[in-house]
């Protein structure tokens, strides 16, 4: 629901501050999230699992009980400045 996003919202954005991430674009749907954020010196896999870490743990605060995610994710590379603003475009057409 609305709630569930919002908090998953703020808990995604809450953990790219604390590891110094830019996040350029983020969609929280009712399934999946999309994210694009700025290259980073860890492994996409680490910081898949960072977020569906932090955003399981504020939704079991707020009484969500029960899986969350699925395993694995979806990565796409942004080599230029039109494949980043396409990224971008794409994830705010989700919002």
């Amino acid at each position: 629901d609305r709630e569930q996003k919002n908090i998953v919202e703020k808990a995604i954005l809450s953990e790219a501050e604390k590891l110094e991430h830019k996040i350029y674009a983020l969609a929280v749907c009712s399934n999946h999230v999309h994210l694009v954020t700025n290259c980073i010196d860890e492994t996409i896999g680490k910081v898949a699992g960072r977020y569906k870490k932090a955003a399981t743990a504020a939704l079991k605060t707020n009484g969500f009980g029960g899986r969350v995610w699925t395993k694995g994710y979806d990565k796409r590379y942004c080599f230029n400045e039109k494949s980043l603003k396409d990224k971008i475009d794409y994830v705010r057409r989700h919002d």
